[in-house]
């Protein structure tokens, strides 16, 4: 015999037996809901202070029954169409106990996603009478928008006129254009922890091109295992993410593989969390072969953590009674082809990285100090490093904007040279996957001579993400190279108090102050070096050109023995040089 689906825990068998028998009803073609099965269905509603909903076929069969709470019934999807752009050959009448029959936004939303014929709801009275009816119908000439009736009598419900209009509109419907698809999928985000982290989870969104229609914020000590925000409030987001008809939900939390497979079988929309929308906008942002190899890799082991299997008998691990058979399972294989593909990876990156060695040695070899720009993501890193280089780098307004790192020579006040490196922006929670797949590109940060923090000055969260900023520095174990502290953006927090005392106040995009940003650096170039004279042969004068990249030239005098350089540099580059064949003036030694 046919089921009853739904919420039917506490009804007699016996209840659900006659409720079953709906099924065995044929319904006449040009009649909408026939008075005689709308009693009873309100008989029922009433006796069970549930509601009650029929699927109702074009042919007049009930192809499903379903009951739900005193409030709501989740309602599945069911076409006899695959086609989008028709009906789904299916109308939806369901019951409202204790209540008017005016369609909730929930009704209109499930009409609109499941592209019902039409949507009708029934009011109750306590003694189990239809009291007022409306029903619902798609708008072939707005999509998006819905014909609805006025509030009728139940007894009256115009059967022939409501049939005439699902014709109507699924004629129009064959007869228009293909309908648009939507730019942009319509996300809700889902927190535990604070406004200020839904803000940035807005802003992650909307780099990786998402509209956010709903914010939801739920104080917990720590996520529910289950859920993440727990089962009840789970199913009341279940209810408002139809009414808004979103497309996905975004977590603030890293969900487990149980608490995403969960919410997707209750919010019945796609689900991913923070990191997964991290590494979203890093595949969408990688340029160069290594950053998308990172990206995958990444991408890889965060999947790898999520498999999730079908059941015990479904392992070939153990032997024993139900082990037996043609081999591995579905979960083993794609757990195998992930290790496969990391190995892969990992070859790959390692081969980079040797070559990433080279580069440094050769620049350590040549005396070239390295000067790496960090900081939080959009803080102005990309600017900042295009007016120093004069260089054309992606610049943007989001989040993540740069992701491959870059290198450019930047001229310093008295003329030395300095490689700027401008690196992959920080975030609070940060992927540790992503962490150690980018390991090889964040150690230009740990092994440069000179760290300059760029800072958002007109940022309200200013102190907090600076932070974070520090946090992962330590945590990549950058502790030894001094530190500049930039405060960005001055043009933009002109009268705003110093929130950060001895940070220097810049404008990448106005230019204002970038000198004394680089005598900074110079500055700091320059500690533990020291001042000499030295005398270079004509015999040897391609060694000139090689000091205004070992250190900072101040000076250049033309004598009979050849060519008197005073110059600022280490004491390694000093003993150098003077095994080329610089003699150094004025020295004890």
């Amino acid at each position: 015999m046919p089921e009853i689906h739904g919420n039917i825990e506490g009804i007699r068998k016996s209840v659900l037996d006659e409720l079953a028998a709906l099924y065995d009803v044929q319904l006449e073609t040009g009649v909408f809901m026939p008075q005689e099965l709308l009693n009873g269905l309100c008989g029922y509603s009433a006796a069970m202070n549930r509601e009650i909903a029929v699927y109702i076929t074009r042919f007049g069969e009930i192809a499903d029954v379903f009951i739900g709470r005193s409030d709501s019934i989740d309602l599945p999807d069911l076409r006899l169409r695959r086609s989008e752009r028709r009906l789904s050959m299916i109308r939806c009448i369901h019951t409202h106990p204790n209540g008017y029959g005016e369609l909730s936004d929930v009704d209109i939303s499930a009409l609109l996603s499941m592209r019902f014929d039409a949507m009708c709801a029934v009011g109750v009275s306590k003694d189990g009478r239809p009291t007022s009816t409306q029903c619902a119908f798609l708008d072939p000439q707005h999509e998006g928008q819905v014909q609805r009736t006025e509030l009728l009598n139940a007894r009256k419900m115009p059967q022939e006129e409501w049939m005439a209009q699902i014709d109507e509109t699924d004629a129009a419907y064959l007869a228009a254009a293909p309908k648009l698809q939507k730019d942009k999928e319509r996300a809700v985000l889902v927190g535990i922890e604070s406004e200020e982290s839904l803000d940035e989870l807005e802003e992650l969104a909307k780099t990786a091109g998402a509209e956010t229609v709903l914010r939801v914020l739920q104080k917990r000590l720590k996520p529910d295992t289950t859920f993440c925000i727990g089962k009840g409030k789970a199913e009341e987001l279940s209810l408002r993410v139809q009414a808004i008809q979103a497309d996905l939900v975004i977590f603030d939390e890293e969900l487990s593989g149980v608490m995403q497979k969960n919410l997707e079988e209750t919010l019945r929309v796609k689900v991913i969390d923070r990191t997964a929308l991290i590494l979203d906008i890093f595949a969408g942002r990688a340029n160069t072969r290594e950053g998308k190899l990172q990206v995958e890799m990444a991408q890889l082991k965060y999947r790898s953590q999520r498999l999730l299997g079908q059941g015990l008998v479904l392992s070939r691990l153990a032997g024993g009674i139900g082990t037996r058979g043609p081999g591995e399972s579905k979960l083993e294989v794609n757990r195998r082809r992930i290790r496969e593909r990391l190995t892969d990876l990992n070859r790959e990156l390692e081969q980079i990285e040797k070559q990433r060695s080279l580069r440094r040695q050769n620049r350590e070899k040549n005396g070239v100090p390295v000067v790496a720009l960090v900081g939080y993501t959009n803080a102005g890193k990309s600017t900042l490093f295009n007016r120093l280089t004069g260089s054309n780098v992606y610049v943007m307004d989001q989040l993540f904007a740069t992701l491959d790192s870059v290198s450019r020579p930047v001229t310093l006040p008295h003329g030395g040279k300095a490689l700027l490196v401008d690196t992959v922006g920080f975030i609070r929670k940060l992927p540790h996957d992503l962490v150690q797949a980018f390991r090889a590109t964040l150690e230009e940060a740990k092994l440069a001579d000179v760290l300059v923090l760029v800072c958002d000055g007109a940022d309200k969260e200013l102190e907090g993400r600076h932070r974070t900023v520090e946090e992962v520095l330590d945590s990549l174990g950058a502790n030894e190279a001094p530190r500049i502290t930039v405060l960005n953006k001055c043009d933009l927090f002109e009268n705003v108090p110093d929130r950060m005392p001895g940070a220097i106040r810049i404008s990448a995009v106005s230019g204002e102050n970038l000198e004394g940003l680089l005598s900074m650096i110079e500055a700091e170039l320059d500690a533990g070096t020291q001042e000499v004279r030295l005398q270079i042969p004509f015999s040897n004068y391609g060694l000139i050109n090689r000091l205004h990249s070992i250190g900072t030239v101040l000076s250049q005098e033309y004598g009979d023995a050849g060519v008197v350089v005073t110059i600022r540099m280490d004491a390694q580059n000093v003993n150098y040089v003077c095994r080329e064949g610089a003699k150094v003036l004025d020295d004890e030694r």
